[in-house]
């Protein structure tokens, strides 16, 4: 959309920081905000990193890439807040965490600016009634990892989201290089709530003894053309995730036996092996 110059990306994690070095990549000026400096010295390197991999691969020219790195400032407040035309947060996959980012969100920035979250699962319904005289311009911006390269968003809108937040924010998607794709409010949405129960139902073979991991991934990329088994997406999404994703489910759907999480994935959540960016989850990565 031509008359979004800046957006403000609130969560410095892996969804974060792929938000704004996508959003830089295409023309549009960025608030990377995390309460962390730390968090927000780790995606400022996976920002270099990124630019550097695409100038060596020529995708994009050594003055390009300058550009992208002068569109992006890193702070730990809203700084630039009044310039944004849209705020999304992509923070923890917490209900509560995310209704908090949301008041302050209100709190700082015009009462045009788009209230976009990056939530997997939680409902866009319930977040727009903790902020209720916004909720209007509250609206789901579900990108997928790793956002450079993931072509979807999936939009969410809730019964109160305006027809003019949905436009806008599909115009953003669009600009940014992805295929938009509009979904209604339901836990799980449409992505997670197909895709986590069959990760799941994966954890319970292995549970139950059917076969081992490798086995379970190489019969499932090979017999239904997955470029990845679901274990090893389990790890790449994260286990923790994985399993928050699927406690939304279970209370939001009800179905106790069909949505509760595998005890194999609970456990390995609880023993801190939540996948790739632990170095353990379903495999050993070290």
């Amino acid at each position: 959309m031509s008359d979004v110059n800046v957006i403000t990306v609130i969560g410095a994690g892996t969804m974060g920081s792929g938000i704004a070095i996508t959003a830089a990549m295409a023309g549009v000026e960025v608030c990377q905000v995390d309460v962390d400096q730390a968090q927000l010295d780790r995606a400022k390197a996976y920002h270099a990193k990124t630019l550097s991999r695409n100038v060596e691969k020529e995708r994009m020219t050594p003055a390009e890439a300058d550009e992208a790195t002068a569109r992006i400032c890193y702070c730990t407040d809203h700084a630039r807040a009044g310039d944004s035309a849209f705020a999304i947060e992509a923070a923890t996959e917490n209900e509560a965490l995310k209704k908090t980012i949301f008041g302050q969100m209100v709190d700082t920035y015009s009462d045009d600016c788009v209230l976009a979250t990056n939530t997997s699962s939680i409902s866009i319904t319930s977040i727009g009634d903790s902020v209720e005289a916004a909720r209007d311009r509250v609206i789901g911006m579900h990108f997928f990892n790793p956002v450079p390269v993931m072509k979807l968003v999936e939009v969410i809108v809730s019964p109160a989201t305006s027809d003019d937040v949905k436009a806008r924010t599909i115009a953003l998607s669009e600009r940014m290089g992805k295929t938009p794709i509009a979904a209604n409010d339901f836990p799980g949405f449409v992505s997670n709530r197909v895709l986590m129960p069959m990760i799941n139902e994966a954890f319970h073979a292995w549970n139950d003894g059917v076969a081992d991991p490798e086995s379970i991934d190489g019969i499932m990329k090979l017999g239904c053309a997955f470029p990845m088994g679901p274990l090893r997406l389990a790890d790449l999404i994260g286990l923790d995730v994985c399993r928050d994703i699927m406690l939304v489910l279970h209370e939001g759907l009800g179905h106790p036996e069909k949505y509760a999480p595998c005890t194999k994935l609970v456990e390995l959540v609880e023993a801190g092996h939540l996948g790739n960016k632990t170095g353990r989850g379903v495999y050993d990565y070290s």
